[in-house]
């Protein structure tokens, strides 16, 4: 277009500068690698639809040097053309909610302050930022966003273990502030050892808050009393079995109505608060493209919170135009890989408002 303009030199000046500014706000969609994903914006009024996919063999580990030909999106089962693509580390906001009710006292605490110092001081990067909330009977946030990682560990110094926990609160306050983060990958890390207590608030609640925003939830559930043994290879975990249908990539989604999460409870059938929800926890994480990891010994906090830092930055970008109508609808987000042997983890949908 500009080249036209370089031919036409009786065309006037104001007239081959809007051009000009016109070529400039254009949106390529041929599929190539943005140049700058973190900075990139829309200039058209088209959405686009930000999809941080991570890909693992099936030991778990991370695969390489993908390119966009080894992707393919579904959005309500229909192909759509990647318009953006990256494979580089990029910047992250990044969240942080600790659990100090009364049972995190002693060595629980301890090793979670151990194990998040070393994740901000040695496993992310200089330009991430960070907040802090924590929460017993009520959420508190102790840091506002800061780069400062000297700061940061003296907030979480001074974290004091007491009372009960109010966890879906906790994360219905973060949530937006991690979406208000300036870097284009926003994350939220739950740490917690225990069962919502204290929340005004539903776990459906919250999964719905974050199905609208675009932020990868993780949670790390400490259980001494977990049987589940998937902690050094996560992203090989089976998915929770719930007794209603679950969006899980190619599976059939679900729709408002359901039936509330069970309660966990003792052999004797008594609630049981006191040991960690891994169901409510992988209820605000999965859809979001995040994970639910429970651990049976807090010496394994140090290895989970590295293998989070890892992921984040492994993951590959890929961006595409939204295709339905801003009907305030949930719609579905379906990523392949074209090879086998690979285990693809991706956010499952968004809602179009």
């Amino acid at each position: 277009m500009l080249a036209e303009c370089s031919r036409a030199p009786r065309w006037p000046l104001a007239a081959a500068a809007l051009l000009a500014l016109v070529a400039s706000s254009t949106v390529s969609v041929t599929g190539q690698q943005d140049p700058n994903p973190s900075r990139f914006r829309f200039k058209t009024g088209i959405d686009l639809v930000n999809i941080y996919v991570t890909v693992t063999d099936r030991d778990g580990r991370f695969v390489p040097n993908l390119t966009p030909d080894d992707f393919a999106v579904y959005e309500d089962e229909r192909p759509q053309p990647i318009s953006h693509f990256a494979n580089e580390r990029v910047p992250v906001s990044l969240g942080l909610a600790v659990d100090t009710s009364g049972s995190m006292a002693g060595e629980k605490i301890a090793s979670a302050r151990e194990a998040l110092r070393r994740f901000l001081e040695d496993l992310l990067g200089p330009e991430d930022e960070v907040f802090v909330y924590r929460f017993s009977e009520r959420p508190e946030l102790v840091q506002d966003w800061t780069a400062d990682r000297a700061l940061l560990t003296r907030r979480l110094g001074s974290l004091r273990p007491k009372g009960g926990t109010a966890l879906y609160d906790t994360v219905a306050e973060a949530v937006p502030l991690a979406q208000s983060g300036q870097h284009r990958k926003k994350a939220l890390v739950i740490i917690s050892d225990g069962n919502d207590t204290n929340s005004s608030i539903s776990v459906e609640e919250v999964r719905q808050q974050i199905r609208q925003s675009e932020v990868l939830v993780y949670g790390i559930g400490i259980d001494g009393e977990a049987t589940s043994g998937w902690g050094r290879f996560p992203q090989q975990r089976p998915p929770v079995r719930l007794p209603f249908p679950w969006p899980w990539p190619g599976g059939n989604g679900r729709g408002p109505g359901r039936s509330p999460l069970p309660v966990p409870t003792t052999p004797g059938g008594s609630s049981n608060d006191d040991r960690v929800n891994e169901e409510a926890l992988s209820e605000m994480t999965d859809d979001s493209g995040g994970r639910t990891e429970v651990i049976r010994r807090i010496t394994d906090l140090d290895l989970t919170t590295a293998g989070i830092a890892d992921e984040l930055s492994r993951q590959y970008f890929i961006g595409y135009a939204a295709a339905a109508p801003k009907d305030g609808r949930w719609h579905s987000i379906r990523v392949e890989v074209r090879r086998r042997d690979v285990h693809v983890r991706a956010r499952r949908g968004y809602v179009a408002s």
